[in-house]
């Protein structure tokens, strides 16, 4: 098997959709000789932030020399962005090697309960990371917590960042309801870090951590880190709880901690690429509270003009309401497609821009969109994970792989 034909394997599963269950991942990660078993697993779930802070852990416990590995998603470009150990990208071999012996495994499940991709591909990564030996591993949930297939594994630790609404469709119309969702991570006696919420998700949360009789720990301070953003102040500041909260499993010096938070590598979180003319920034925010807080960076860094905004949003996301708060700070918007069976029309889209902004373009594609920025000052990329990986690979910024496809599910009818 060559890796272009496990990667259209991998296709194949994606249209089997999405669910919620752990019996599937479960059942697989037995065929696979439970390597969660052997694994120091940091497990982290929230609405925003959780790959952030995902990315802060790592950095720091790699600079303390530990053997990290780090799953999240969705991935910007390369699939194999979502499987790394000491930040490197799992090899394409590594890849083949894993879907050959899951196509094995997949035979003792019945065609009707087929594992989908996710839930191979978290075995998958708990299997390589078994295997690399890694001391520590940092695993963010796909969707919710409770019956997300991440959720078969016993950490060390329950890490739960900012509450928003997101998935509503999926994880319930409420705050309380998301939040109960979210907490579903946390197991009995094993201690839970969040970041500061609303009163109510707080209650929520403190309750069953309760009633799990877990060690609670609520963050509501701010610590430097080179990634930009008051909201990263504060996923810095509970990434550095959960790490003094684990010095006797994982030990670090104060002055390492400081150093991991001020050199952490994370891909389009308000990152900023300039030249002589413009400077361009990009950020993956997708749902109002993203916007909120990209805003919130925005307003120390508008100089004079304010910036031109290239968004493309996913239909099934909030877009109005993202819409409403990120406007607020912008001089013109351009309006674009998103690679996505999921995407939103630049004509709905503009149309809705077109209620809080006076200079509102619609551009056919991408590439038109850029063009039409090419000379403004100041230019923010945001709206989708799907629309900021375009982008990059539009820019010359990452190679153009052909994997973006696989961040694409719905939920299966099975």
């Amino acid at each position: 098997m060559t890796y272009p034909q496990a990667i259209d394997w991998l296709y194949d599963l994606r249209l089997l959709g999405s669910k919620f269950g752990l019996e599937n991942p479960r059942q697989l990660a037995a065929l696979a000789g439970h390597p969660q078993e052997c694994l120091k697993i940091i497990h982290v779930a929230g609405t925003n932030g959780k790959g952030s802070v995902c990315a802060m852990l790592e950095s720091i416990y790699r600079a303390a020399g530990y053997k990290t590995g780090l799953f999240t998603s969705p991935h910007l470009v390369s699939f194999r962005e979502r499987i790394q150990v000491n930040r490197e990208l799992v090899s394409e071999e590594d890849i083949v090697r894993q879907v050959v012996e899951m196509q094995m495994r997949l035979q003792h499940f019945q065609k009707d309960e087929t594992p989908t991709f996710f839930e191979v591909i978290t075995v998958m990564a708990l299997e390589q990371f078994a295997l690399e030996k890694c001391d520590v591993v940092l695993l963010e949930t796909g969707l919710g917590g409770r019956l997300d297939a991440t959720n078969i594994v016993n950490p060390v630790a329950s890490v739960i960042t900012s509450i928003a609404l997101d998935h509503q469709q999926h994880l319930g119309e409420t705050l309380a309801q998301i939040a109960t969702e979210k907490a579903g991570i946390i197991k009995t006696r094993v201690p839970v870090f969040s970041t500061s919420h609303q009163p109510e998700i707080g209650e929520i949360l403190r309750k069953i951590a309760a009633e799990k009789k877990a060690l609670f720990e609520l963050i509501e301070t701010e610590v430097d880190t080179c990634v930009e953003g008051k909201h990263q102040r504060q996923n810095a500041a509970l990434a550095q709880a959960t790490v003094l909260g684990l010095q006797g499993i994982f030990p670090v010096k104060d002055h390492v901690i400081a150093e991991g938070l001020a050199n952490v590598h994370w891909a389009v979180r308000g990152q900023i690429f300039e030249n002589e003319n413009q400077r361009l920034l990009i950020d993956a925010a997708h749902n109002p509270a993203g916007a909120e807080a990209l805003c919130q960076m925005l307003q120390g860094k508008i100089i004079g003009q304010r910036p031109t905004f290239l968004i493309g949003m996913l239909a099934d996301k909030n877009w109005e309401s993202f819409v409403d708060k990120i406007l607020s700070v912008a001089d013109r918007v351009v309006c674009v497609p998103v690679g996505s069976e999921r995407a939103l029309s630049p004509c709905q889209l503009a149309e809705e821009c077109r209620r809080h902004c006076t200079h509102v373009i619609e551009a056919k594609s991408l590439e038109e969109g850029l063009e039409n920025v090419k000379d403004d000052p100041f230019v923010v990329v945001t709206g989708s994970f799907y629309l900021v990986g375009e982008a990059l690979e539009a820019l010359g910024l990452a190679d153009a792989v052909g994997e973006r496809g696989l961040n694409e599910w719905t939920m299966s009818k099975q």
